[in-house]
């Protein structure tokens, strides 16, 4: 069982949760996951890792309400247990000096975001961070981001907090002399993103999440096409050569089971 020791609200529907995990913090490094079940009855779900204490042994998980599963998640209060804890999964974030890096994180993965930019921050790097969300309350962790960032950069789908959109990427792309970009965040940001320094030969590091059920390689629901590769998510990532994903069958399979998702939230809603 693991205890929920603390819990904040950082938008309407975006939560903040420290769950006492000893084990998995001794391990636990920038870009690898965890998947949890509530309870007895729950479906696994996996959520990126957004910072870990190895003093208080807690590892800091940042999630949005959108399913059924995490909106019980949402739910829970301190004191209460999770049922099941996995973790750390997946290849932590190839953390080194790169150089001048550029950072993009889009929407609840700001949190994960954070995590890599201090570790690569430590590393010596100079870093350069843009914060998307899709409106200006849906902005997490700007003042944090900040602190490990030489430069931050804010964009929203509607503009109502600093650029409108992601098309100013170019710009900076055009200005700067990038040795590295990683993008963590919706897929189909990081697709843009990946699209736009491929155009400049940058190298382009992406986090990628697809549906996932076991987190070890023996389901194969979150396999990604690498160049012409078949490869696993869980084991072979998250992170990938954003370069050579193939982004539209990701997104594809992303929406599969997007019907059955609404059916389990109006059931839930109708309780």
């Amino acid at each position: 069982m693991y205890e929920i020791v603390h819990k904040e609200t950082l938008s309407h529907n975006v939560k903040l949760i420290e769950v006492s995990a000893p084990a998995v913090v001794k391990k636990t490094k920038p870009g690898q996951f965890v998947i949890i079940r509530i309870h007895e009855k729950g479906e696994r779900f996996p959520i990126t890792i957004a910072d870990s204490n190895p003093v208080k042994g807690t590892l800091t998980l940042i999630y949005a309400e959108v399913g059924k599963s995490s909106s019980l998640l949402g739910k829970m209060k301190v004191g209460e247990s999770i049922l099941n804890l996995a973790g750390p999964l997946g290849n932590p974030t190839k953390i080194k000096n790169y150089g001048k890096i550029l950072c993009v994180g889009g929407g609840v993965m700001v949190g994960a975001l954070l995590l890599q930019l201090r570790a690569l921050k430590n590393a010596g790097n100079e870093i350069i961070t843009i914060v998307g969300a899709r409106n200006k309350d849906h902005l997490i962790l700007v003042d944090e981001i900040k602190k490990v960032s030489n430069k931050t950069y804010l964009a929203t789908d509607d503009g109502s907090e600093g650029y409108l959109g992601i098309d100013f990427l170019s710009d900076i792309l055009k200005e700067n002399k990038f040795d590295h970009v990683f993008t963590i965040g919706p897929t189909s940001m990081q697709k843009i993103v990946s699209e736009m320094t491929n155009n400049y030969h940058i190298p382009t590091t992406v986090n990628l999440f697809p549906i996932m059920v076991d987190g070890t390689g023996m389901c194969g629901a979150c396999r990604v096409t690498i160049g012409n590769t078949t490869r696993f998510a869980c084991v072979h990532g998250p992170d990938f050569d954003g370069h050579q994903v193939d982004f539209d069958e990701l997104i594809s399979r992303m929406r599969f089971y997007n019907p059955n998702e609404k059916i389990a939230m109006v059931l839930y809603d109708g309780r």
